[in-house]
């Protein structure tokens, strides 16, 4: 009985190992088997144009933008416009209180009635005067002092018409209009709010008319001139890279931070954003040079180094890499020594990559960009 056990046991313990054998080979012919890539997983290191030039920095503002403030003192009635609401060009947006204005204006259109009647009675006066001067009846004194009060009275009139026309200006400040088609971007006022002379009621700009309004050191600023082209990126369209060109450079320098401020006109207003007040930031294209470019999706970064794995022989290495600036329209950084032209890098390399792995690549894919 003891010889029968220990005999299936025996069974049992060869079978595995038997089973564990061909486990151990599977692992072993996993870890040898090569990496496969595709021609979309190679870029070759080319030569190109590299653009250099002063950075720039600022916001995207609209060139037309109106602060419409009060002119008069008087309570808010009704704000019609709410932010973001697209204007046409008279549209209502704020109304005033206009009642003690009113009641000025029909009084100085009673003035001017009187002062209109007062004049007619003077000039009749005149006119009967000269006649019966003419006839000897009336004495020169007493025509002078006709003709002096038809002049009063022309004075008074012209006094009160004046009044008239600064009651109706008055009233007409009592709304303001939009200067321009456009959208509300401030609104500064509620109804029942007291605008004093001067407060800010709303703001309107004109969403088509966005420039680059961006600040450059003094130290550069001779290499800058109008039309030359600018690179940039604004804050919330991620990657995307302008293209504008320069249209005005200000004649002076702030005084505080030594930064000249720069005009910048979008190329294609088509794709200029929608929103003002954006972040952006760029260069300006005042020299160009040709050298060895890298996208950064090829880049690893550790710390302070910077590598690439490029495949050779069917083999990955790893390669440090010392980069120069990064160009400002395809966001490709300069190559300063690392890697040659003609080199072909991993487009995307992950994590799990080994110096010294092998791969297998078709031929095509050495003509990857």
């Amino acid at each position: 009985m003891f010889r029968h056990t220990t005999l299936l046991i025996l069974c049992a313990l060869t079978l595995t190992a038997c089973n564990k054998i061909p486990e151990k080979s599977d692992k072993a012919a996993t870890s040898e088997r090569p990496l496969l890539l595709s021609a979309e997983d190679i870029v070759t290191v080319q030569s190109s144009a590299l653009v250099s030039g002063p950075s720039i920095t600022g916001s995207v503002q609209p060139e037309r933008r109106a602060d419409l403030r009060a002119e008069v003192s008087a309570v808010v009635l009704q704000v019609l416009k709410e932010n973001g609401d697209s204007v046409r060009q008279g549209d209502v947006l704020v109304r005033l209180d206009d009642t003690a204005i009113r009641d000025s204006l029909v009084s100085a259109e009673a003035s001017a009635r009187a002062a209109n009647q007062a004049y007619d009675q003077a000039a009749r006066q005149i006119v009967r005067m000269s006649t019966l001067r003419a006839s000897g009846m009336v004495s020169t004194v007493a025509l002078e002092d006709a003709e002096i009060r038809r002049n009063t009275a022309q004075s008074d009139l012209a006094a009160a018409n004046t009044r008239v026309a600064q009651a109706r200006q008055q009233m007409q400040r009592t709304v303001a209009r939009a200067p321009f088609d456009g959208i509300v971007s401030d609104r500064k006022v509620s109804a029942g709010d007291t605008a004093q002379i001067g407060k800010e009621l709303v703001k309107v700009i004109d969403p088509h008319s966005m420039r680059f309004e961006g600040l450059v050191s003094a130290d550069h600023i001779g290499q800058i001139q109008a039309g030359q082209r600018v690179a940039f990126r604004v804050n919330g369209y991620g990657e995307q890279t302008f293209n504008g060109k320069v249209r005005r450079v200000n004649p002076s320098a702030n005084e505080t931070t030594r930064q000249v401020e720069v005009l910048v006109d979008f190329i294609d207003a088509k794709q200029q954003p929608a929103l003002a007040g954006l972040y952006a930031e760029g260069k300006i294209e005042t020299s160009s040079s040709a050298g060895l470019t890298v996208n950064p999706s090829a880049l690893v970064r550790e710390g302070d180094k910077t590598s690439v794995w490029r495949v050779q022989n069917n083999t990955l290495q790893k390669i440090d890499l010392v980069l120069g600036e990064r160009d400002s329209r395809s966001g490709d950084f300069a190559i300063q020594s690392g890697v040659a032209q003609g080199d072909l890098l991993l487009r995307h390399p992950s994590a799990t990559l080994k110096d010294g792995q092998k791969v297998d690549m078709p031929r095509a894919a050495g003509t990857g960009k």
